[in-house]
């Protein structure tokens, strides 16, 4: 296995790469700004220059790669057209090009709610209806998919047991970044996680139950 990841300076991406890093899983990041990424990944990471919205240029860098983790998100701007282009469009792109190389399983990291129009994150250029679209087009790829729906990101390190459910019934919760990111590449290695759409959140009244046992339980969608 080679993991693609696209995102990969961004808060997520960045523990992402790590995470597949510390355990020994070849990855290639998809970065826009070398000197950028330098100074925050491994040494040892390859790195390949390029930009989601460039779909020949992302043929070539996924190339060889066998998974692709799709971490990008549209930073908060006064830019209208961020979201449909960073998280529409460019997961599209990215999804084109996994169908035209040889990747096996897309993990998408999306958001909860996704599915409730008049949501207030909507008032952000639509960005969790863009989220939506993205997820529509993951599901539409034919490649297994594991589509992963976290609630609020926290940079702190985790404290409450990780809560995953099916699509649509989680509607409000928090998360540790780094929890998100075990579910990402936990995803990847287990056959049960495929074709599913996750909804995550910390708890402190759920029980702690293993990544993998919880993926068994989440119907196929």
């Amino acid at each position: 296995m080679q993991v693609f990841v696209a995102g990969a300076t961004g808060e997520t991406g960045r523990r992402i790469v790590q995470i597949l890093h510390d355990r020994q899983i070849p990855v290639r990041a998809l970065v826009r700004d070398r000197v950028l990424a330098q100074s925050l990944l491994p040494a040892e990471v390859e790195g390949v220059v390029g930009d989601v919205l460039d779909p020949a240029g992302l043929r070539s860098a996924m190339a060889g790669c066998t998974a692709l983790i799709i971490a990008t998100g549209a930073r908060p701007s006064f830019d209208m057209m961020g979201p449909y282009k960073v998280d529409y469009a460019g997961t599209k792109n990215l999804v084109q090009a996994a169908q035209a190389t040889q990747i096996e399983h897309i993990v998408l990291v999306s958001s909860l709610c996704v599915s409730q129009f008049f949501h207030l994150l909507n008032l952000f250029w639509l960005v969790l209806f863009w989220k939506q679209q993205a997820e529509m087009v993951v599901k539409r790829s034919g490649i297994p998919y594991t589509i992963v729906r976290p609630g609020g990101l926290k940079n702190d390190p985790p404290s409450l047991p990780l809560v995953m459910a099916p699509a649509d019934t989680l509607f409000e919760g928090s998360i540790a970044r780094q929890q998100v990111v075990e579910v990402c590449v936990e995803a990847l290695l287990h056959p049960q996680a495929r074709h599913k759409v996750v909804e995550i959140v910390a708890r402190a009244a759920a029980p702690v139950q293993a990544i993998a046992d919880s993926f068994a339980l989440i119907p196929s969608s």
